[in-house]
């Protein structure tokens, strides 16, 4: 059998945002216990770190995305059951009682305040059977060193994730249908709708560890590949126009806009002094004051001729883009994609191993 290390074991997982978490917690754990230990100064019952931290920073590094491991919930988690396990060793004095005690009401107080973190149980019963560096504290021990380490912590993960350019705190972002109206983008009025994502998570009566717009998001992009796949022989070379017009970077924005009227066309690629691509003009960039087309002109979609065409879908469907640029490995223009392109090629589509007549019904 082929060596699997690292084999992923949640969607999504691969080798390197492996190495990357590991990379994140070297680095944040070693500070945030420095840190804290200059902050908190040295002594026989000063705990610089407290366990649960660590496993913090296995959710904040591994799997950035999820609920578990956003800032509120590492942070307000962490504080919020260290105080509830802290109060219960206070008032039962048993430790096995007190122990399942303050983890089952750690779970019930970071439900109610939005901010379930799984180590937050173990704050809890570190609350409880801590040991002297604990006791010594009493009610201080859920702000020092716990909240402190959180929130190091959660500044440290915050650094590290921006500069090695991964999305953290994880916000979703809703799609707008690109005219500022509340209508949904294009492509999310047909196929499921947000009501079908909610009876299935109440048909399956389980909790899972995703977001519930990220989990919509995600089926959306698995219905675009299926679709892809099932109409993989259609490409982009198979419906581009081939005698594209464009215009140089050293275009007046008059020229511009009189090629985009005489032509008809609602996007004109802009090429340099080599004719490579380098961006694209509508009415909407030349309405800005500027000499050139070069000042306004905005970032191209691009594809190449062997792109599986119905993959441009989510371009031509976001309300902003009207075509995509076909090019080729250097950036000379092979042909152009349009919206009315699209539309056709979708209308004359069948789904593999559909007969003509089947489809026309």
């Amino acid at each position: 059998m082929a060596f699997r290390l690292f084999v992923p074991i949640l969607a999504g997982a691969t080798l390197r945002e492996r190495m990357i978490a590991c990379l994140g917690a070297v680095v944040a754990i070693a500070l945030t216990g420095v840190v804290s230990g200059l902050a908190m100064g040295k002594g026989e019952y000063v705990a610089m770190l407290v366990a649960p931290v660590g496993a913090s920073a296995v959710l904040l590094f591994a799997v950035p995305s999820s609920p578990l491991a956003q800032p509120w919930s590492i942070i307000g988690g962490n504080t919020i059951s260290a105080l509830v396990g802290v109060t219960v060793a206070r008032f039962v004095h048993d430790p096995v009682i007190a122990s399942g005690l303050a983890v089952a009401l750690a779970i019930a107080a970071m439900s109610f305040t939005r901010s379930l973190h799984p180590p937050g149980g173990a704050a809890a019963l570190t609350g409880v059977i801590g040991g002297p560096a604990v006791a010594a504290a009493g009610f201080l021990f859920p702000f020092v060193p716990v909240a402190l380490n959180s929130i190091l912590l959660v500044a440290l993960g915050f650094l590290f994730h921006k500069l090695s350019r991964r999305n953290y705190p994880h916000v979703h972002v809703p799609a707008a249908s690109g005219h500022g109206t509340a209508d949904r983008p294009p492509a999310e009025r047909v196929g499921f709708r947000p009501e079908d994502v909610d009876a299935a998570l109440s048909a399956l009566d389980e909790t899972f560890d995703i977001d519930r717009e990220d989990l919509e998001r995600l089926l959306r992009q698995v219905e675009l590949q299926a679709m892809v796949r099932s109409q993989r022989t259609l490409l982009c070379r198979d419906i581009m126009s081939r005698d594209v017009i464009s215009v140089p970077e050293t275009a007046t924005v008059d020229d511009a806009r009189k090629q985009l009227i005489d032509h008809n066309i609602r996007t004109l690629p802009v090429v340099d002094a080599d004719g490579q691509l380098t961006g694209a003009v509508g009415l909407r960039e030349l309405t800005r004051a500027t000499d050139t087309v070069k000042g306004v002109m905005s970032r191209a979609g691009t594809a190449s001729p062997d792109t599986p065409a119905m993959s441009l879908l989510p371009v031509l469907t976001d309300g902003r883009s009207h075509a995509v640029v076909i090019v080729d490995s250097e950036r000379h223009i092979l042909g152009l994609i349009t919206q009315t392109d699209m539309l056709a090629a979708a209308a004359r589509v069948r789904p593999v191993g559909t007969p003509f007549a089947e489809a026309a019904e």
